[in-house]
């Protein structure tokens, strides 16, 4: 075992990060998020377009849409997270990674002074970094049953 550090785990999230970063303001019906998230392929918006506000994702809506909530009048400040887990572009990807685990999340904004400059999500992590990886399986097992996947 080395004391070296890991480069890939030492990176900092503005190297792995997306950006921009699509945000929203407060009073965004849930229909017209749901529309963003589906056009751009994404799962979350950041809330506030100088400032973050608040955090919404895909399962937000979904279960806006278990509660039976109107998604014509809801808008995404009823059902954003507040306050806001942030990481600072200059942390790096084992810190992002933490403080996900630490606090369940599994989107990350990248913060500047208080501004969405980017987000890093558990899946850039795992695409990111080699040991998080996972060998997808392109054709069913031979033992799987009709109708299984693994």
């Amino acid at each position: 075992m080395t004391d070296e550090p890991d480069p890939e785990i030492d990176t900092p999230v503005s190297e792995i990060m997306t950006s921009p970063v699509l945000t929203v303001p407060a009073d965004t019906t849930i229909a017209e998020a749901a529309e963003t998230l589906s056009g751009e392929g994404i799962g979350s918006l950041v809330i506030g377009e100088d400032i973050i506000d608040g955090i919404i994702t895909e399962m937000d809506i979904v279960e806006s849409v278990g509660k039976a909530m109107d998604p014509e009048t809801t808008t995404v400040q009823e059902l954003m997270s507040d306050p806001v887990v942030t990481i600072r572009p200059d942390e790096s990807a084992r810190v992002a990674g933490e403080r996900m685990g630490y606090n369940g999340v599994k989107k990350l904004p990248v913060a500047e002074d208080g501004r969405a400059i980017g987000i890093i999500t558990t899946t850039d992590l795992a695409l990111y970094l080699p040991q998080l990886r996972i060998d997808m399986t392109p054709q069913p097992e031979p033992d799987m049953a009709k109708g299984e996947y693994e």
